[in-house]
């Protein structure tokens, strides 16, 4: 693994911990060279998930993209990147769950999945993934959509 910090090869891992219900490891090192410590994951690659866009067209299922939709959603809020990193492990093992057998799913039902773990963590950035998740033709549909959010906080906050 090469120190992101001076390039160097040579690092020692310092602590293992498996992540996502044991899909990935998080592994803790540290540079032999400069001494500085980062963090790496490990995933095991398997044949991809495909995702049927709109138009009909599958593609793989991209994590980067679901982590980068989820990074734009919550751009000023007071959410950790560790949160996010945890978000999206969630949601990759949903869409592993979801798809079973048939290794393909809508980017509409992946989009669903990560506003349902969203809206745990926060609000706002619900609301922005869903503009972009559930394309709002009006301002009437945007005020539903936080209608339906409220009414769903208030039933678990009962």
């Amino acid at each position: 693994m090469r120190c992101p910090f001076c390039g160097s090869i040579d690092d020692k891992v310092i602590n293992s911990r498996p992540l996502a219900e044991g899909s990935s490891v998080r592994r803790r090192r540290e540079c032999n060279s400069c001494g500085r410590r980062f963090t790496s994951y490990e995933r095991i690659e398997e044949r991809p998930f495909m995702v049927i866009k709109r138009d009909g067209r599958r593609e793989p299922f991209d994590r980067a993209k679901i982590e980068r939709g989820l990074e734009r959603a919550i751009q000023k809020r007071p959410v950790s990147s560790m949160a996010v990193e945890s978000l999206v492990n969630e949601i990759e093992d949903s869409v592993a769950s979801a798809a079973g057998g048939e290794r393909e799913l809508s980017t509409r039902t992946v989009g669903e999945m990560a506003l349902e773990k969203l809206g745990v963590l926060d609000k706002v950035a619900y609301i922005r993934f869903a503009s972009v998740c559930r394309h709002f033709e009006n301002l009437d549909e945007f005020v539903d959509e936080i209608r339906k959010l409220e009414e769903r906080m208030g039933e678990k906050n009962d």
